[in-house]
């Protein structure tokens, strides 16, 4: 076990798809100017869309459009989720080269969200897989329910390494682990991390929390202290939790961003411009965002004595 900081680490900002995935849909003239905007503040990959049903998810049911009309940043990278083989085409036709498949590790949880088991989600995943790398695409398989389902209860380490371990086996080209539903604690996720490792040495891992319970923060300093080096965050803490009404979903950017580069871990993000980009998100969705950095402000900042 490593208790060495990393000097650097990556954010991938998935507030545009996962955040305003769980809001109530708004304008795609907003969707793309919070894409452009979240794309002058420094951070390296935006999560911009997701190529699903637009009657199974109306939120996403302009990700053509978006996808069409962002302003590239030629040091972003842009990425979108597809949840199955169809999605996968329709991305890559559209000119997508870096996909994002989410499976749960929770049978329960895998069926009620795509209504089919883990495996045959593994099966598809293998496929896309194949598909997406004939046409020079990169794949991401994420784990769902990773540190726990709101069906089952806790989701055995040994379960989630398993489905995890199949992907990259099939030619995943990196791995993500997703706390669905914020059931994660420092210590599970130092033994997901430490058990993936094992299992897969060499393979990239991206970690993806959320403050649902208020350990989001928390379970990234255990991940940095293992030497993990990539996480999800979503701007201003936007979205929400469909499984915990009421709940706050993703950790936010900007309070990830405040708490490492005080702890002298570079994350080539502006804070400012971040913070300013919050504040856009929830002009955009119309309600108070979650993120106690948007409220407080930096702690830099002081007041008139």
């Amino acid at each position: 076990m490593s208790w060495e900081l990393p000097a650097k680490i990556s954010l991938r900002e998935v507030g545009p798809r996962d955040g305003l995935q769980n809001e109530d849909p708004i304008p795609t003239d907003a969707k793309v100017a919070l894409v452009d905007t979240l794309s002058r503040t420094g951070v390296a990959r935006i999560e911009a869309v997701s190529f699903v049903r637009p009657t199974a998810i109306p939120q996403m049911a302009d990700a053509d459009e978006v996808w069409s009309r962002i302003k590239r940043a030629p040091n972003v990278r842009y990425s979108a989720l597809v949840p199955n083989l169809r999605g996968a085409v329709r991305a890559l036709d559209t000119g997508v080269r870096e996909l994002e498949v989410v499976v749960s590790a929770s049978e329960t949880h895998n069926l009620k969200n795509v209504n089919r088991t883990t495996e045959e989600s593994l099966d598809e995943i293998a496929a896309i897989i194949d598909m997406a790398h004939l046409r020079d695409a990169t794949v991401q398989v994420i784990v769902a329910t990773a540190w726990g389902c709101p069906y089952e209860g806790d989701v055995p380490v040994e379960r989630v390494v398993k489905v995890a371990s199949r992907a990259v086996r099939d030619g995943a080209d990196s791995a993500s682990f997703g706390d669905t539903t914020g059931m994660a604690t420092p210590t599970r996720v130092r033994a997901l991390v430490g058990a993936f490792r094992g299992a897969n040495p060499e393979t990239s891992l991206n970690l993806h929390f959320h403050n649902t319970r208020g350990t989001g923060l928390a379970n990234v300093l255990a991940a940095l202290e293992l030497g993990v080096a990539d996480f999800d965050a979503s701007v201003g803490g936007l979205g929400g939790c469909p499984y915990a009404p009421g709940a706050t979903g993703n950790i936010a950017t900007e309070e990830l961003v405040h708490m490492v580069e005080d702890m002298g871990i570079d994350t080539g993000i502006d804070l400012e411009a971040m913070i300013e980009a919050a504040a856009e998100a929830e002009r955009a969705v119309g309600h108070a965002l979650p993120s106690q950095v948007l409220r407080a402000g930096p702690r830099t900042r002081t007041i008139p004595a």
